[in-house]
Order: C-alpha cells, then structure tokens, then sequence
C-alpha cells in the first residue's frame, strides 16, 4: 500500500499533461479538417491564405507589460502573504521574488511602447526633432 501512492504521483504527472495534449490535438483537428475541406474547392491561393489567418487565435497586438506587471505584483503579494500566515519564511521570499519581478515588468511596460501606436507617436516624435 505504501508504494501505491508514489506510484499514483508519478501516473498524475504523466497522465494529466498527456491527456492535455490529446484534448488540445482533438480540439484543433476539427478546425483544420474544415480548412482542408474548404480550400478543396476554392480556386483562389489567395483566399486560402485569407480563410487561413481567420483561424489564426495568436494575438496579433504586443505584449502589454503594464498589465501582466500589476498581475505578477499582486500574485508576489498573495504568495508573501500565505507565507506570512500559513506556510513559513520561504513562500514569503518566493512572495517577494515574484513581487520584484513584477516591478520590473511594470518598468518595463513603460519605457517600452505597448501599442504599434504608441510606436508611432515615437517615432513621429523622434522624426520631429
């Protein structure tokens, strides 16, 4: 009986991202299932290219460090905290770790342009000068 909860462990650790990555090729399948189906009978490479960027979910937008700064910040506050009252003096640095990862990211997003029009208005104000 001992042995069986290792045992156990170890299974979970394979078990779950497995089916995750059969879950997520199952999900996917039907999607590119449909776009073989579709170009099929469209004539046009064009057009196939175009069905092709509309399934496309990657964010086409730069990464906003402002926001995932604030996020990091306050979960280097939630871990220092459960440290501080439940868990003992590691989670409280690892809550500070992360916490100062954060400040660094939310300097980050701000010496950094977020947005492609942002990019411009420096670029427009670099030109200017």
């Amino acid at each position: 009986m001992e042995n069986l909860i290792p045992l156990f462990g170890i299974l979970a650790g394979i078990i779950i991202p497995v089916s995750v990555f059969i879950w997520l090729y199952y999900d996917e399948k039907s999607k590119r299932d449909a776009v073989i189906e579709i170009a099929k009978h469209m004539d046009d490479p064009k057009k196939t290219e175009q069905l092709l960027t509309l399934f496309d979910e990657r964010k086409k937008e730069p990464i906003d460090y402002r926001r995932g700064g604030v996020i990091t910040i306050f979960v280097g506050i939630g871990l220092y905290l459960l440290g501080a009252t439940a868990l003992g003096a590691l989670l409280e640095g690892v809550g500070l770790l992360v916490g100062v990862i954060g400040v660094g990211t939310l300097i980050a997003g701000y010496l950094y342009p977020k947005t492609s029009q942002e990019i411009t208005n420096a670029v427009e104000r670099f030109e200017g000068d």
